[in-house]
C-alpha cells in the first residue's frame, strides 16, 4: 500500500491536534465511476479484497443461522440511570487501541459520527437510534464501535477532498475481522454493525454496483426475522436499510427489485389471503389506526416507493423483455390496471392522512423569477417522506396503463408537477441527511424538466449535495445531463 503523505485537512471546524496529524495527499475530486477517475479508493486492491471479505463472512454465517431460533427480536430497551451513572469499573468503555491510528484523530471520528453522520441515518426517527442508542451499544461490541469510525472517517475523507487515505479503510478491516465472532454468537445486533458497513461501502463506490453492498444484509434480516416493525434499533436499522433497497431499485431503471422481497419488509401474513386483503392489512400496520408517528409514515412512503419500483420491474420484464407474466412474482394474478389502480389509490391515501408533522408549514407557488415551489417542512421525516411521495407518482404515471380511468383535472395527476414539488422540497429544505435522499427523486424528477433555468437549478442541488455531505452525487448529473441533450459537463460547468 502507498505510504500516505503528510497534509492537513482543509476543515476549520477540525481542532488544531487533529490538524497537525500526518493525513494524507489531497488531489481533485469527483465523485467515484463518474466524471473522472480521481478517486482511486473504490480501485483500492485492499478495499476490493475486504469487501469481498465481508461478503463472504456474511453468506457463509447466514447458511449456519437456524431462522428459527430468531422468529420475534425483541426491541432495545434505553439504558437504566443505574447502567449510565452507576460505578465507572462496572461500564464499558470503548477501546482506542486495536489500530494504528492517532486516539485524537479516533475521537474526532467519534464526535463526527454524532453531530453529522448519525443524523443522515437518524432522519426517519425521532428517537435518534443511530446517535444515542448505537454509540451506547458500541461500548459493549468492538465491531459496532470501529464500523462508526469506519462510517465517519469516510465521510470526512470526501468531504474534505482526500482520495489517498487509508484511516476508514483501516478501521474498515478492523471492524469485519471483530464482526466474525458475533455472527457465530448469532447476535442480533450484529445487524447494526453490518448495515453501517453497507451504508460506507455505497458512498465510497459506484452506487451502480448497489446489489454487491446490500446482499448480505438482505440475507441477515431474512434470517434473523428482522423487518421494518420489529421496533427499537432494530427497526430503524432496517429502515436505513430499506432506504439503501429503494435507491438501487431506482438506479436499476426498472430492471430489477429490491434483493429482499417486499413481503419480508413486514410481519408474516397469512398465505390464504387475497392481494388486496394484503395490502389492506400492510396499510393497517403502518397507518395504526390513524395514529402513525411521522417516522412510521415516511417509512410508509419508502415501502410504498419501493413497491412502485417493484411494479416498475414486474412490468419491464413483461411488456419489454417477455419474461414472466405480471404479478407472477408475488402470486398477484390480477390484471396490471388492477394493481397500478390499488397502488395508486395507496399513495393517495398516505397524503390524505398524512399527520400534522408530515405537512409543510409554508408552501408558496412559482413565477415572478422563482422557478419552483418553496415547501418548508419542520420535522425531517417530512422532507424526504414527501419527496418520496412525489417521486413515486412520477413513476406511477409513467407506467399508467391506457385502459386506467381518466384522470380528473388535477394537479396530482401531472408528472412535471410532482417534478416541481420533488426539486422545491430540496431547495428549501438544507437537512444534509435528506439531501443525500433526494438524489435519486431529483433524478426521476429532473429527466422531466425541460427549460434551461431549472436544469442549472437542479444542478446546483447535486452540486450542495456532494459539496456539504461527502456523498457522491454528481454522477447523477452526468446522467441528467445526456438526458437533457448537453455534452458532459457542460451543465456543471455553468454553475
Amino acid at each position: 500500500m502507498e505510504e500516505p503523505v503528510a497534509t492537513v485537512i482543509p476543515d476549520t471546524r477540525m481542532p488544531e491536534s487533529f490538524n497537525n496529524a500526518p493525513l494524507f495527499e489531497e488531489e481533485a475530486f469527483l465523485s467515484p465511476g463518474t466524471f473522472s477517475s480521481a478517486d482511486e479508493y473504490a480501485a483500492n486492491p485492499r478495499f476490493l479484497e475486504l469487501q469481498e471479505e465481508l461478503r463472504c463472512v456474511l453468506f457463509s454465517s447466514v447458511a449456519s443461522l437456524d431462522p428459527g431460533e430468531y422468529t420475534s427480536p425483541v426491541p432495545s430497551a434505553p439504558v437504566s440511570s443505574e447502567q449510565s451513572e452507576g460505578p465507572t469499573k462496572s461500564r464499558p468503555t470503548l477501546d482506542f487501541t486495536r489500530v494504528s491510528i492517532p486516539k485524537i484523530r479516533l475521537i474526532f471520528y467519534l464526535k463526527n459520527w454524532i453531530t453529522e453522520c448519525a443524523p443522515y441515518l437518524d432522519k426517519f426517527d425521532e428517537s435518534r437510534h443511530f446517535g444515542v442508542h448505537i454509540p451506547i451499544l458500541a461500548q459493549r461490541s468492538p465491531a459496532l464501535f470501529y464500523a462508526i469510525l469506519a462510517f465517519s472517517a469516510r465521510q470526512t475523507e470526501r468531504k474534505a477532498c482526500l482520495d489517498k487515505a487509508y484511516d476508514s479503510l483501516e478501521l474498515y478491516q478492523e471492524s469485519i475481522r471483530l464482526l466474525a465472532p458475533l455472527l457465530q454468537a448469532k447476535d442480533p445486533d450484529v445487524l447494526v454493525t453490518v448495515c453501517i458497513l453497507a451504508v460506507m461501502e455505497l458512498m465510497s463506490v459506484s452506487p451502480r454496483d448497489w446489489r454487491r453492498h446490500v446482499e448480505g444484509c438482505a440475507a441477515l434480516f431474512d434470517s434473523f426475522n428482522v423487518n421494518g416493525l420489529s421496533g427499537g434499533h432494530l427497526s430503524a436499522t432496517f429502515w436505513t436499510y430499506a432506504r439503501m433497497e429503494l435507491c438501487g431499485a431506482i438506479i436499476s431503471g426498472g430492471t430489477e427489485s429490491t434483493v429482499l422481497p417486499l413481503e419480508k419488509w413486514v410481519p408474516d401474513l397469512p398465505k390464504t389471503i387475497s392481494p388486496r386483503e394484503r395490502e389492506l392489512m400492510i396499510r393497517d400496520m403502518f397507518y395504526q389506526d390513524g395514529c402513525a408517528s411521522p417516522d412510521m409514515h415516511a417509512n410508509w412512503a419508502v415501502y410504498l416507493c419501493a413497491k412502485t419500483c417493484d411494479l416498475s420491474c414486474r412490468q419491464t420484464r413483461y411488456v419489454e423483455l417477455g419474461e414472466m407474466e405480471v404479478g407472477e412474482m408475488v402470486e398477484d394474478t390480477r390484471p396490471f390496471a388492477e394493481q397500478w389502480a390499488c397502488l395508486w389509490e395507496e399513495l393517495q391515501f398516505w397524503l390524505e392522512k398524512r399527520p400534522p408533522a408530515m405537512l409543510p408549514i409554508k408552501t408558496t407557488g412559482i413565477g415572478g423569477g422563482q422557478i419552483f415551489p418553496e415547501i418548508l417542512f419542520a420535522h425531517w421525516a417530512a422532507i424526504s417522506g414527501n419527496q418520496l411521495y412525489h417521486a413515486a407518482c412520477i413513476m406511477m404515471l409513467d407506467m399508467k396503463p391506457p385502459e386506467a380511468e381518466k384522470p380528473p383535472a388535477k394537479p396530482h395527476y401531472s408528472s412535471v408537477w410532482h417534478a416541481r414539488r420533488v426539486c422545491g422540497i430540496s431547495l428549501t429544505n438544507p437537512h444534509s441527511g435528506n439531501l443525500i435522499n433526494a438524489i435519486q427523486p431529483l433524478y426521476i424528477a429532473g429527466k422531466l424538466l425541460s427549460h434551461h433555468s431549472e436544469h442549472v437549478e437542479v444542478a446546483k442541488l447535486f452540486k450542495i449535495v456532494e459539496e456539504t455531505t461527502g456523498w457522491g452525487a454528481l454522477w447523477r448529473l452526468k446522467d441528467l445531463e445526456r438526458a437533457w441533450g448537453y455534452e458532459p459537463g457542460e451543465i456543471l460547468s455553468a454553475i
